[in-house]
């Protein structure tokens, strides 16, 4: 009995507010513009090189690990709540529990496996999706700078002369990388600025080409600051670091424009460092590399900042 004579319970408006919760957060869950096919990817884009698939799993399992302790977590609230709630008749203070070493040494244990599982899932796959020891069938200079992107392709093409294992403006890349260089690559090249465009797309952003079907290694260097070098299909991205220079591999497997951008942030115009990938076949490819010739774009760009003494003593030191 309410104090005003009224038998309305004071709990049925709370349950009634809870009720209207829980069904905004379900339309809120449902009513998105995924379909079942884009539900399993959890947000992820759909991956268009045969490496993505190993990045996806690993955020699927990082995922279905969060969610199970997630539901324990709410299970163990939800259970005190609802179990251990203030009683009507009884007022005297519930037991105490303190120093209950068996919980505590849970408490330590079961989130240093949780980590321990997870840190083994991503050195393993982290290991496998940077390493380089295979030679790739193309080499990719990307060179990034304020504000976009240049594109140094180590190809020998026709109507290109020089040699990239030698060439000044590319200084900055290491000896242990420069040795997978094909012979006397003369070498063309592509460079952007923030009002680039794709021609096809009109995207922003200068277009760097790739061969469906073969694996390209994208050496990266930087002539200023840190950039981040993010092909988003490709679920992979890498930092471009002046004086030090990182390299991955990919073997694009389906062909189209896709979407890159430069993922750290580097100052005033980051937003506007934008590019574009376009994977065609390897004819189509070869054709392009061939009208980057004629156009008179041989040779290469500058690279960048060359490795600091530092980085090389390192590299030397691990070989």
């Amino acid at each position: 009995m309410s104090p005003n004579g009224s038998d309305r319970s004071p709990r049925r408006p709370m349950r009634r507010k809870l009720l209207q919760a829980l069904t905004a957060g379900l339309v809120l869950a449902t009513a998105t513009g995924c379909t079942y096919k884009d539900f399993p990817r959890l947000g992820m884009p759909t991956p268009t090189t045969e490496e993505a698939p190993r990045i996806l799993s690993l955020w699927q399992g990082s995922w279905a690990a969060a969610l199970a302790c997630g539901v324990l977590v709410w299970g163990l609230i939800l259970w005190s709540a609802m179990f251990h709630r203030r009683s009507r008749t009884k007022v005297e203070v519930p037991p105490q529990t303190r120093y209950n070493m068996p919980i505590e040494a849970l408490y330590t244990v079961v989130p240093l496996i949780i980590v321990s599982v997870l840190f083994y899932f991503t050195a393993r796959d982290e290991s496998k999706l940077l390493d380089t020891s295979k030679k790739p069938d193309v080499t990719i200079n990307v060179v990034g700078f304020q504000w976009s992107w240049g594109f140094n392709y180590v190809e020998s093409v026709d109507g290109s002369t020089g040699d990239a294992k030698s060439d000044k403006n590319l200084d900055a890349i290491p000896d242990r990388l420069k040795k997978d260089f094909p012979a006397n690559a003369g070498g063309v090249y592509d460079v952007g600025t923030p009002a680039s465009k794709n021609p096809q797309t009109h995207n922003p952003g200068p277009t760097l080409w790739l061969p469906k079907g073969k694996t390209v290694r994208f050496v990266l260097t930087s002539r200023d600051v840190i950039h981040s070098f993010w092909v988003v299909p490709f679920l992979m991205k890498q930092d471009v670091i002046p004086g030090h220079t990182n390299a991955f591999q990919v073997t694009p497997n389906k062909e189209g424009t896709f979407l890159g951008k430069c993922a750290e942030l580097c100052g005033v115009d980051h937003s506007r460092m934008l590019f574009n990938v376009k994977v065609v076949s390897p004819e189509r490819y070869e054709a392009h590399l061939k009208e980057l010739a004629e156009k008179g774009q041989t040779g290469y760009i500058p690279a960048g900042i060359e490795q600091t003494g530092h980085e090389k003593e390192r590299e030397t030191n691990n070989l």
